[in-house]
C-alpha cells in the first residue's frame, strides 16, 4: 500500500503514477477525482475507466451516479454487488458532496465563482448546497436580504471571499440565477461513514468505485479511508498565467493534432482574448473551430472572430479600457454585450468602481511627488524599470491585509495602465464619479430605474 503522502500528489506526477500502475493490471478499489480544472480531471478519469474496463464490458459493468441526486446507501449496495459479466465493475460517482464542510465553504465559493460564466447552472447548484451547509435558505438572500446577514457571518463562513465588496460584484446575480431556476436547498449528504466502512472492510473482487469533486475537505475520515486505500488526484486551478497557458497549449496541440489541423499564432491569442485561457471553455471553443473549418487545416483568426464569442472578462475589460480611454462608443458597445450575456448590472457598476477606484489611486502616487521619472507618455519597457520598483518598494512596505486590492498590490502592467490613463482626469472628478455610482447603487435599490439606462447616461457623462 502506497504512503497516504504519496497518494495525494499534483496532477502531473499523480496521474503518471496511477495511469502506470493500471497499464501493469494493478487497479486500486477506490479514486478520487477532485479539483477546480475539470476538463483535465474529466480526461483522468476516462483514461481511468479505459484502463480497467474492456469496451465489450461496459454495457453492464459501468454504473454512473450523479452528485445531484446522491444515495449513499444504493452505492453502497452497488459496490457490494458482484458484476452481471465476469471481469471488472465500475462505479462513477460524479460530483460528490460528501467531501464539504464547513472548513470547505470558501473554496467551494471560489469554485462558483469560477464556473459563474463557463457553467452557471453548475455554479447555481453548488450554491445551493453552501446555503444547505450554512442552514440558509434562498428567501433569506433575496431582495437584497444578503445585505441583512453580519459582516462577521460572512466572513467567518467564507474568510477573504466574504467580503461584502467582493461579494457585491457577483452574489446578486448569482442569487437571481437560482430562483430563475427555481432551485431549492440541499441537504447535507449522510452516509459518508457507511461507505467508508465497506471500502476498509474491502470491495469484491474487481470491484471499483471512481468519485469526482471540486472541493474536499482532506480532515473527513472518508477522505483519509480513500487515501489509504486508493488514490487521489487534484487538479487544481491553474493560476499562473504562463503555466495556464502552457497547460492549455499542451491539451490543445493534442487535439488539433487528433484532427490535422494547426493553428495561427494570431488566432491562438484571439481565443485565448475571448476565453481568458480557461480550459474548459478553450476546449469548447476548440472544438467549434475544429467543425467550423471542415476540411481546411489550418484555423486562423478570422476564424475565431467569427466562431467564438467575447468571454464575461474580455467584455468587462474592454468596457474598463473604454472608460479609461474616455472612448464612449467603445464603452456603450461592451455595455450592451454585457447586457446581452446576462450580466448583473450590479457586477457590472462594481467592476467600473474598482477601475476609477484604481484611476484615482494612481492620481495620488502621480500627484505625490515621489514619481517623478513618471511620464504619461512613457512606454512600458522604461515605466517597468523606473518608475515600478518605487512601487513596488512601497507595496513590500505596507500592510498586506489592508492594501489586497489597491492599485500598488497589482500587476505592473495594470498600475501603468491605471496610472498613464489618470491622466486625463482629475482626481476630484474621478471622486465624483464614485459619488455618482453610490448614488446609482442607491437609485436601483430603491427604485424601479432602469439599470441600463442609468448605466448608458453614467458612460456618456464620463466619456464626453
Amino acid at each position: 500500500m502506497m504512503d497516504r503522502r504519496e497518494n495525494e500528489m499534483d496532477a502531473g506526477k499523480a496521474s503518471k503514477e496511477v495511469f502506470i500502475h493500471l497499464q501493469k493490471g494493478n487497479a486500486r478499489p477506490c479514486y478520487l477525482l477532485y479539483g477546480e480544472e475539470t476538463f483535465l480531471l474529466d480526461t483522468a478519469l476516462k483514461k481511468i475507466i479505459d484502463l480497467i474496463l474492456k469496451d465489450a464490458d461496459r454495457e453492464l459493468n459501468l454504473f454512473y451516479m450523479d452528485g445531484d441526486h446522491e444515495d449513499m446507501q444504493a452505492l453502497c449496495q452497488s459496490l457490494m454487488t458482484p458484476p452481471l459479466i465476469a471481469g471488472s465493475k465500475v462505479v462513477v460517482l460524479r460530483n460528490t458532496h460528501i467531501f464539504h464542510s464547513v472548513n470547505t465553504l470558501s473554496e467551494l465559493i471560489s469554485g462558483i465563482r469560477i464556473r459563474l460564466d463557463t457553467d452557471p447552472d453548475r455554479a447555481a447548484k453548488d450554491f445551493m448546497r453552501f446555503l444547505g451547509i450554512m442552514g440558509w435558505s434562498l428567501d433569506d438572500l433575496r431582495n437584497d436580504g444578503w445585505r441583512s446577514i453580519h459582516d462577521h457571518d460572512w466572513k467567518k463562513a467564507l474568510s477573504a471571499e466574504g467580503d461584502k465588496n467582493l461579494l457585491e460584484t457577483w452574489l446578486p446575480g448569482m442569487i437571481e440565477h437560482c430562483i430563475n431556476l427555481g432551485l431549492k436547498e440541499e441537504a447535507v449528504i449522510e452516509g459518508a461513514e457507511m461507505l467508508g466502512d465497506i471500502l476498509k472492510k474491502g470491495l469484491p473482487e474487481g470491484n471499483h468505485l471512481i468519485m469526482t469533486a471540486g472541493v474536499v475537505d482532506k480532515r473527513k475520515k472518508i477522505f483519509k479511508v480513500i487515501s489509504e486505500m486508493g488514490a487521489v488526484l487534484h487538479f487544481p486551478q491553474i493560476k499562473y498565467e504562463s503555466r495556464k497557458k502552457q497547460a492549455l497549449m499542451d491539451t490543445a496541440r493534442d487535439i488539433l493534432s487528433r484532427a490535422g489541423k494547426t493553428m495561427t499564432p494570431g488566432a491562438w491569442e484571439a481565443m485565448g482574448h475571448r476565453t481568458g485561457f480557461v480550459m474548459d471553455s478553450s476546449v469548447e471553443a476548440l472544438e467549434k473551430l475544429i467543425t467550423y473549418t471542415g476540411d481546411r487545416s489550418r484555423i486562423e483568426e478570422k476564424d475565431v472572430d467569427a466562431v467564438v464569442g467575447k468571454s464575461k472578462e474580455g467584455n468587462i475589460f474592454d468596457l474598463t479600457n473604454a472608460i479609461s480611454e474616455k472612448n464612449l462608443n467603445r464603452a456603450l458597445v461592451a455595455l450592451k454585450d454585457l447586457f446581452d450575456q446576462g450580466i448583473h448590472h450590479m457586477v457590472i457598476m462594481s467592476m467600473m468602481a474598482k477601475d476609477i477606484r484604481f484611476l484615482a489611486q494612481a492620481s495620488i502616487l502621480i500627484s505625490g511627488g515621489s514619481l517623478s521619472d513618471f511620464d504619461p507618455k512613457m512606454d512600458y519597457g522604461r515605466f517597468q524599470r523606473s518608475v515600478y520598483p518605487v512601487i513596488r518598494t512601497w507595496a513590500e512596505g505596507v500592510g498586506k491585509k489592508e492594501w489586497k486590492g489597491d492599485l500598488i498590490r497589482q500587476n505592473p502592467y495594470v498600475i501603468y495602465q491605471a496610472m498613464k490613463n489618470s491622466c486625463r482626469f482629475s482626481f476630484d472628478v474621478l471622486v465624483g464619479y464614485l459619488e455618482d455610482l453610490v448614488d446609482m447603487d442607491m437609485a436601483l435599490k430603491s427604485t424601479a430605474r432602469d439599470p441600463r439606462f442609468m448605466l448608458e447616461r453614467f458612460l456618456i457623462k464620463v466619456c464626453m
